[in-house]
């Protein structure tokens, strides 16, 4: 059921996004309630949805994908309008949300399905990230170990993850305060770092 589901929202955000001049973004950066506010932030984007991509199982849940065993990130998919926000501006964000000098972990999370990339749709999504990735590795002056590949299905997560930020406002201040998220940011970033 949930393949059928997915199928049905790859087909209607592909087809809403191309018939309204629309197009998608996909960023993993660690835990996906973190990463949803900062795109929600920007006038231009019409969506984020949490979810999962990357990896080799179809259909994965929640339990498969943070015990590390289908390959996948947790990733956000966003669906944007470039008359208004350009994907230029949206690297920036994903860049200033993340840490892109540690592999396969984010913050307090750690394991391959909390790796940061960029999984882009087309040559010039391509090019724009791996320009971006060049400024940002010239400017931390380290390598920068997020990768940049193309996109594959993307699987929405489960309801209770998506927009957890709006509706569980506590735990999530919690959870991102405590994971040392803000901090790291901060460290990177400095005061540009995080949402």
């Amino acid at each position: 059921m949930r393949a059928i589901i997915a199928a049905l929202f790859f087909l209607a955000t592909v087809g809403a996004a191309d018939a309204q001049g629309l197009a998608k973004a996909t960023f993993a950066g660690g835990c996906f309630w973190c990463m949803e506010p900062p795109f929600d932030k920007l006038d231009g984007v019409v969506s984020t949805t949490s979810g999962y991509t990357g990896g080799h199982t179809a259909n994965p849940t929640y339990e498969q994908v943070s015990a590390g065993k289908t390959g996948h990130a947790e990733a956000v998919e966003i669906v944007y309008d470039p008359r208004k926000v350009t994907y230029a501006q949206l690297l920036d964000v994903f860049w200033r949300n993340i840490d892109p000098l540690t592999a396969n972990a984010q913050f307090c999370d750690t394991g391959n399905q909390y790796r940061s990339g960029i999984f882009v749709h087309d040559e010039t999504q391509r090019k724009l990230a791996e320009d971006s990735k060049g400024v940002v590795a010239a400017r931390l002056r380290k390598p920068v170990v997020t990768e940049i590949v193309a996109a594959s299905t993307f699987w929405p997560a489960e309801d209770y993850h998506q927009d957890y930020y709006k509706k569980n406002p506590v735990r999530y201040k919690f959870y991102r305060t405590s994971c040392g998220r803000d901090h790291r940011l901060q460290e990177i970033w400095g005061a540009s770092g995080g949402d």
